[in-house]
């Protein structure tokens, strides 16, 4: 059955830029919720240390959690060979981190949507990115999971593949017992496409997903297009809001996931409003898991 995990979006900074969050802070927050797992993120300014990766898995294991997924941004996409090998060689260092942590899945990108990357140019960048990756997952019981992203938070540029289209053409090149998707429906949102059309196209080959919704707070779409290239990390009139009051039908995707056999990770992205928002998107999940997988976690 399905299993419920949360990630720290509204932390992000405070983990990995100024260090005013300690990780086992998180860790004793995270925890106090109703849920079997966190998603870690391997940008943590504590996890540079790997002496620190055993005593996090330690910790949250201590409350009878676990760390089943790893939450990393590698950019394949590249045009410079020898920045694509040093990403690499990132992407092998995290699905160690995610063996050492005991998780199952390390998440994977295309890279960044550059102004002069072609679509065939990119799909194949990434690809063989992605495949020489794979022998060192499949050695330790790691799956790379694929997500329909929109923008790291630390980018200049949107996802290389987050138009559908693209997306589902470079998930066909990569045919890997270790490899899946990671589905964000409120992602799709973001690429102006449909995300039921989206989960109906790769639903045989999701394995996690990431439970969001999105808003914006001001202007549409079409004015998020205009922000959205050459300033780092999200636009500023983007925002993620409680899971269940924003525009992605929760009934039809688990109905959709239900029907494929889906028994992987869902992970919430949300909580920027404070952990009393977190709380109420965990019981919406928790309910929802429920109705659609009877036997999962109360």
């Amino acid at each position: 059955m399905p299993k419920l995990a949360v990630f720290p979006k509204a932390f992000m900074n405070a983990l990995c830029k100024d260090g005013t969050m300690k990780v086992s802070e998180w860790v004793d927050l995270a925890c106090a919720l109703k849920i079997e797992g966190i998603e870690w993120y391997s940008g943590f300014l504590e996890m540079a240390d790997e002496a620190n990766w055993p005593v996090f898995r330690k910790q949250v294991e201590g409350y009878g959690k676990t760390i089943p997924m790893l939450c990393c941004s590698p950019d394949f996409t590249h045009p410079d060979s020898d920045f694509r090998k040093r990403e690499i060689e990132k992407q092998l260092h995290w699905i160690q981190m995610t063996h050492t942590l005991g998780g199952s899945y390390c998440r994977v990108l295309s890279g960044q949507r550059r102004p002069t990357l072609t679509v065939g140019e990119g799909v194949n960048l990434a690809a063989e990115c992605i495949e020489a990756c794979l022998p060192l997952a499949e050695d330790l019981g790691i799956t790379l999971i694929l997500e329909n992203h929109y923008k790291d938070d630390f980018w200049e540029y949107p996802e290389f593949a987050q138009k559908m289209d693209v997306f589902c053409q470079l998930l066909a090149r990569l045919d890997h017992p270790n490899f899946g998707v990671n589905y964000d429906p409120s992602n799709t949102f973001l690429a102006g496409e449909d995300p039921l059309e989206l989960l109906y196209r790769v639903s045989d080959r999701v394995v996690t997903m990431h439970a969001s919704d999105r808003y914006l707070i001001e202007g549409t779409i079409e004015d998020l297009r205009k922000e959205e290239s050459g300033a780092l990390g999200y636009a500023k009139r983007l925002r993620h809001g409680e899971i269940g009051k924003g525009l992605n039908d929760y009934d039809a995707i688990f109905t959709e996931l239900k029907r494929v056999g889906f028994n992987g990770w869902i992970s919430i992205e949300d909580g920027v409003d404070g952990m009393d928002q977190l709380e109420r998107s965990v019981a919406f999940l928790r309910k929802k898991m429920k109705q659609y997988w009877p036997d999962s976690p109360c």
